[in-house]
């Protein structure tokens, strides 16, 4: 009977062990070690990566998405040609190749989904394209149904990322330092505005993250090396607010890449390349202000992507010149970040939970 007991707790504590396993995908650029898309196991309780394994054999995939069941994964192939891609997810968490499509220009650095789950946008960050392709049933890509062309006689575009929010899509362009903004009608998406505020200066608008309730909208600025707070009114946009992602005494050189609200929305995150560091941001979710509460080291050089996991406990860092993911447990009370421990990889650049 004791032995019985014993097997089954065994049994159970194996089972709950595995049931905290969730995989985390992590996209790479390959002009060195690196051969592709990496996937790794992430424990929710402990914060641990293990059990490594590529994925897939393929070129540069700088940008990763989900489709909404999770069963396949899209690319942003950031190749001489640039290309997007769609993979299906076998079961043990290999990715098999389902189409390869131009990106309509050169450099596709951003990839992002549709909450329906039928169409993606990619952004080219070296031609100032924006490409948006509908998604088969089987989780294949169409070619482009829509590019928009950013660039003008007097500036360059450098569309850096783009994102849906329910019938609107909002692109940052880098080089023409605006948030675009286009809606949708009979299908196909028609230019709101080519600048939903003035952004002052040359600030860099490179990626943005949206509350839930798609009312304030948070952009980080790669040479500004700031965030630009917004509200939507009933009359269009405002600037709210704009705040340094850099600790008061460093004085180097720095480019700021990615942009994360918590999962409860009362704190958000940025990462520094330079200083090399994740700037913690307090909400106010009432006015959508912002205040700086910390600076936390990456551990590690050059963090171009970072992620929050699904249970919002912790937050790991991609650092591409340091070829390393870092895990940080975030405080629930704070929001402030403690270093864990990081793992090898060569050339993270994105990771997708």
């Amino acid at each position: 009977m004791k032995l019985k007991l014993l097997l089954f707790c065994f049994a159970f504590t194996l089972l709950n062990i595995q049931a905290q396993n969730i995989p985390l995908y992590v996209g790479t650029y390959t002009n060195g070690e690196s051969e592709g898309i990496y996937q790794l196991e992430f424990n929710t309780e402990t914060g641990s990566l293990n059990n490594k394994k590529l994925a897939i054999n393929i070129d540069n995939p700088s940008f990763l998405a989900y489709s909404p069941d999770k069963k396949y994964l899209y690319s942003a192939n950031q190749s001489e040609d640039g290309y997007v891609s769609s993979y299906k997810i076998n079961n043990d968490g290999t990715l098999l190749l389902l189409t390869r499509v131009s990106s309509n220009g050169e450099g596709p650095c951003h990839i992002s989904i549709n909450e329906h789950g039928d169409k993606i946008v990619v952004s080219n960050y070296n031609a100032g394209t924006v490409s948006i392709y509908p998604i088969n049933k089987d989780g294949s890509l169409k070619e482009a149904s829509q590019v928009f062309n950013h660039n003008s006689e007097n500036e360059k575009s450098h569309a850096h990322s783009a994102k849906f929010s329910k019938d609107d899509l909002f692109v940052a362009d880098l080089g023409r330092n605006a948030i675009y903004h286009y809606k949708i009608t009979d299908d196909s998406y028609k230019l709101e505005s080519p600048s939903i505020i003035k952004m002052e200066g040359n600030p860099g608008p490179r990626h943005f993250s949206l509350d839930k309730k798609n009312k304030f909208l948070y952009v980080i600025n790669e040479y500004g090396g700031s965030i630009t707070s917004i509200k939507k009114t009933k009359k269009g946009f405002k600037q709210i607010d704009f705040d340094s992602t850099l600790d008061e005494n460093y004085k180097g050189k720095n480019k700021c890449a990615d942009i994360h609200l918590s999962k409860d929305g009362r704190f958000l995150y940025g990462s520094n390349r330079g200083e090399n560091s994740i700037a913690v941001f307090k909400r106010n979710t009432r006015n959508g202000t912002l205040d700086k509460i910390q600076n936390m080291s990456v551990h590690g050089d050059w963090p171009r992507n970072f992620s929050l996991d699904p249970t919002g406990k912790f937050l790991l860092v991609a650092n591409k010149k340091s070829n390393n993911i870092s895990v940080f447990k975030i405080d629930n009370e704070s929001g402030k970040l403690t270093f864990l421990h990081s793992i090898d990889l060569p050339a993270p650049v994105c990771l997708l939970f």
